[in-house]
């Protein structure tokens, strides 16, 4: 089953998908991105532009906010061609490095190049159910 949540907006200035099982519309991003989190037992970001980068961001910091219902759920990014390499580098070296973020909610990003792989790691995280502290340490 595959359902697709698109905004009204887009539906008209892109191609909505036609072989999902369902495509739900609603009207703005935020009711989207909300909705895309309901359905969703996981999430995996593949190469895409800012519109990926929001909704990367948005669901790794609303699980660290306990926002993702009874338990949190993984995020994981598929490293096609080293697409995001030098994100991860940013996050480990510059957010981590720098204190702007503790390594342990760095860890809730499961990173990976190949797809069962990251698959797996991703069912086997031990994932920060909610943060107590932003304190980076």
């Amino acid at each position: 089953e595959v359902i697709g949540v698109i905004t009204e907006k887009l539906l008209h200035r892109e191609v909505g998908h036609t072989g999902l099982t369902e495509l739900d519309v609603v009207q703005t991003m935020l009711e989207r991105k909300t909705r895309m989190a309901e359905l969703s037992d996981a999430f995996i970001s593949l190469p895409g532009g800012m519109g990926t980068m929001d909704e990367l961001f948005e669901m790794v910091t609303w699980g660290l906010l306990g926002l993702h219902g009874q338990k949190p759920k993984p995020n994981g990014i598929f490293n096609v061609a080293g697409y995001y390499n030098h994100l991860v580098s940013f996050i480990i070296e510059e957010m981590v490095g720098k204190k702007f973020l503790n390594a342990e909610h760095a860890s809730n990003l499961v990173v990976g190049d190949d797809f069962p792989t990251l698959l797996a790691d991703m069912e086997a995280i031990d994932l920060i159910s909610k943060i107590e502290s932003w304190d980076p340490k």
